[in-house]
């Protein structure tokens, strides 16, 4: 029998010590670890996150009552369905429904005749009296 060959024995670490940002001990954490990146990327991320709901809830905040919409024939959310008539009239088609709770739904359908053979389907979604939604 061969004696085996001599091991080397390196101490563990303690447990409750955690990486450094620097190579102190040798150790270097990659790039999108280390503190001053990760607060960064977490700064511009919470920006970006504000600003996407600051922009749902501007168009509203500057123009409260609509009117500028209405005179461009725009729709937009929160608008009343006396608004919506305002800005873009009546619509072609009405679908009305409830849900569980009771929720008066309307969905609106607007035609545009292009060509006699062809039509552009314009659609607006009211909860309550209340646009929430709608697409062209």
């Amino acid at each position: 029998m061969q004696p085996s060959p001599p091991t080397s024995v390196v101490p563990d670490a303690p447990h409750d010590s955690s990486p450094q940002d620097d190579d102190s001990q040798g150790q270097s954490l990659p790039f999108p670890c280390r503190r001053p990146v990760r607060m960064t990327l977490s700064i511009i991320l919470g920006a970006f996150v504000l600003f996407m709901l600051a922009w749902g809830f501007l168009p509203g905040l500057l123009d409260p009552t609509f009117e500028r919409h209405i005179q461009d024939k725009d729709v937009i959310v929160g608008m009343t369905r006396e608004q919506a008539i305002q800005a873009w009239g009546s619509p072609y088609q009405m679908n009305v429904t409830y849900t569980d709770r009771g929720i008066r739904r309307e969905e609106w359908v607007y035609e545009d005749w292009i060509d006699a053979g062809s039509v552009k389907h314009r659609y607006l979604y009211f909860e309550e009296g209340v646009l929430v939604g709608g697409w062209k």
